[in-house]
Order: structure tokens, then sequence, then C-alpha cells
């Protein structure tokens, strides 16, 4: 893995964090207008209160699964400032965190350290050399 996959590692999995946000929020949206719904009809001898209970449990499996990313994701960025502040140059670690952590866009990362976004982008690739050298000296967790 390189340093720039080891280190994005972070926002894909911010990302998927994000998509299983939207979909708990449509399952909600979903069952509380079907609440609403059976909530204004009459009272039948055979309702099915069965679906609504298999969507409340699809809803908790999912707000299950979200906390489990959510725990890898606290994991993974935990690891990867531990990996940027091995990083000596304040300089490549600012720009590290900025783009790694936060997930600032190249412009922001320019206007915060007064520099030229190409030059932000020419230390980057400096930085990913320096990440690519204590990524080198690790042993691998087995």
């Amino acid at each position: 893995m390189t340093a720039q996959e080891y280190l994005s590692r972070a926002y894909r999995m911010e990302q998927q964090v994000e998509s299983k946000l939207q979909q708990i929020e449509a399952l909600r949206s979903m069952a509380e207008s079907l609440t609403s719904c059976i909530g204004t009809e009459p009272v039948a001898h055979t309702r099915n209160v069965t679906s609504m209970q298999d969507t409340v449990n699809k809803i908790i499996e999912e707000e299950q699964e979200l906390n489990a990313q959510i725990d890898r994701l606290v994991e993974i960025k935990k690891e990867i400032a531990d990996t940027i502040a091995r990083v000596t140059n304040v300089t490549y670690r600012l720009i590290l965190e900025k783009r790694h952590l936060c997930f600032q866009m190249w412009e922001q990362i320019a206007y915060d350290l007064n520099y030229s976004i190409r030059s932000v982008q020419t230390k980057y690739g400096e930085a990913l050399k320096v990440v690519e050298k204590i990524l080198d000296e690790t042993p691998d967790e087995e």
C-alpha cells in the first residue's frame, strides 16, 4: 500500500459513514411516513404489525452497522494521526493533517498556510515520501 492509499483510508471510511447515515435517514423517514399512515387509518382486525417491526429492526441493524463503521473510522484516523505525528517537518505535517484528517481542499490548505496551491502540492509530494519511509520502517502487525 502506498503512502497516499494509506492516508486516504480515513476519507473513504468517512464517505461510507456518510452514506450509511443517509440510508438510515431514508429508513427513518419511511418509517415515520408509515407510522403516520397507520395512525390515520381505521383500525382493522388484521393489521400487519410485523412489517412495522421488521422496519424498526432493519433501522436498528443499520444503526449498529453505522456504529461499527464509526468505531473503525476513529481507529483509522488515530492510526493515521500517529503516523503523521512522526513526520518531523512541521509544514509537511500540517499539510498531511489538513488533507487527510480534516479533508481540506488544496485551495484551503494553501490559503491557511499562505502558500500557492502548486507549492502546497509539491510539499505534499515530499511529505508523502517521508510517510513512505515511516511506513517502511513500521513493522506489520499480525
